[in-house]
């Protein structure tokens, strides 16, 4: 199975959730398509996290996406579900402005206030596209993903390597290679890959076709 699209959108509350989630795969698409990356908060009023901002670009560069597809807005963390109205008017100028064929966001069974609410938005911005979920670690429960991407070596290593870029998260557990590495090994065993990017399924918009048709 082949999926297409003129341009993907990433959607993330925080600065690293979309490489947590995704960083194979942007590794992967890059350099295919038209894609732009959205961090909803720029996490500025955590006095402890005043390199944030500068280690996202960073690390978005290892994966080969170039500042200028790269935004953050000014939401405050934790404070999204206060904000729900003006999220949805954010999106649906996104959706209008960008147009995208795809959209990754956070996947619903993570219970990151934050992330919840940007997913419920998402899908009343974003209506009649296919849009997938992606998962953050350290707040998912019971995320299994049904949508399998296989991702090569050199991918893989990108993701960890933009990763690395975060030395404010340095010691946080779930920025560890090894998990990084063993997560996508995890899924490429479920899709009899090497290795594989997860997300499940919250919409898709499909025609079907015995051949690709690139002019749709």
């Amino acid at each position: 199975m082949f999926f297409y699209g003129r341009s993907v959108c990433f959607i993330g509350a925080h600065p690293d959730d979309i490489e947590i989630g995704c960083g194979a795969l942007i590794a992967q698409i890059v350099d295919q398509t038209d894609i732009l990356c959205v961090t909803l908060s720029d996490n500025k009023k955590n006095p402890e996290l005043v390199d944030l901002v500068d280690e996202h670009y960073r690390s978005m560069a290892v994966l080969g996406v170039p500042a200028e597809k790269i935004i953050l807005g000014d939401f405050e963390t934790r404070r999204f579900p206060q904000a729900r109205q003006e999220i949805l008017e954010y999106l649906i100028r996104l959706n209008r402005s960008f147009k995208p064929d795809i959209v990754f966001v956070h996947t619903p069974s993570d219970i990151h206030q934050d992330h919840a609410t940007i997913t419920q938005e998402a899908l009343r911005a974003f209506r009649g596209k296919t849009v997938l979920g992606f998962d953050v670690i350290r707040s998912s429960y019971g995320f299994f993903p049904n949508y399998l991407v296989g991702v090569s070596e050199e991918e893989v290593q990108k993701k960890i390597n933009a990763l690395a870029e975060y030395k404010t998260y340095a010691n946080r557990y779930y920025f560890n290679p090894e998990i990084t590495r063993a997560t996508l090994i995890r899924n490429g065993a479920l899709a009899e890959r090497p290795y594989a990017e997860g997300f499940d399924i919250l919409r898709v918009i499909a025609s079907f076709a015995c051949t690709p048709n690139m002019e749709q």
